[in-house]
């Protein structure tokens, strides 16, 4: 009987799900809370109010985990492993699935132009950075430094829109 490679056991990848769902919550707090802030302020048919809205992050958030959830599926499937095979794949798969995405959205919705491509480059990159976290993880049997990466990445992220909001380059959205 083989032993099993430590790097595919079924703990790693919960961690590596967790640590590249991690790593998208940090960029999507940074790009909605910071780069993307001020296109929320203005009401819109489209956008539910912000306390409505503030209110279904977590459902929002969940889909995060599904997407990183098919990134790793299709990683592993496909022996993508390291950090630059995992951000192009990342890149390739954001950008077709957000380009379909939004392009569906501006077809058939009255979001604003800005958001739509605020949305589709910054979900983009954020599919990006969560590959690179899934091709290192795979490259590696141990996960602490990984994850010591990851959590200085979700603070730094945080850091900077709060700073963003601090100092009114971005709105902070009252509730």
């Amino acid at each position: 009987m083989q032993k099993e490679n430590p790097r595919y056991s079924r703990k790693h990848l919960m961690l590596i799900a967790f640590l590249s769902w991690l790593s998208m919550l940090g960029f999507d707090f940074f790009l909605h809370a910071g780069l993307l802030a001020s296109l929320y302020v203005r009401p819109s048919p489209f956008l539910l109010p912000p306390l409505k809205a503030f209110q279904l992050i977590p459902v929002g958030y969940l889909s995060f985990l599904l997407l990183a959830i098919l990134l790793i599926w299709l990683m592993f499937q496909l022996k993508i492993v390291g950090s630059r095979p995992g951000f192009i794949f990342g890149l390739r798969i954001g950008a077709l699935a957000w380009g379909a995405f939004t392009l569906g959205l501006l077809s058939i919705s009255t979001a604003n132009i800005y958001l739509l491509i605020g949305w589709f480059l910054g979900q983009t990159v954020e599919l990006a950075i969560a590959g690179a976290v899934i091709g290192n993880g795979f490259a590696q049997e141990r996960l602490a430094r990984l994850s010591v990466k990851v959590i200085v990445f979700f603070i730094l992220c945080i850091i900077i829109a709060v700073t963003l909001q601090t100092l009114g380059l971005a709105p902070a959205t009252r509730l």
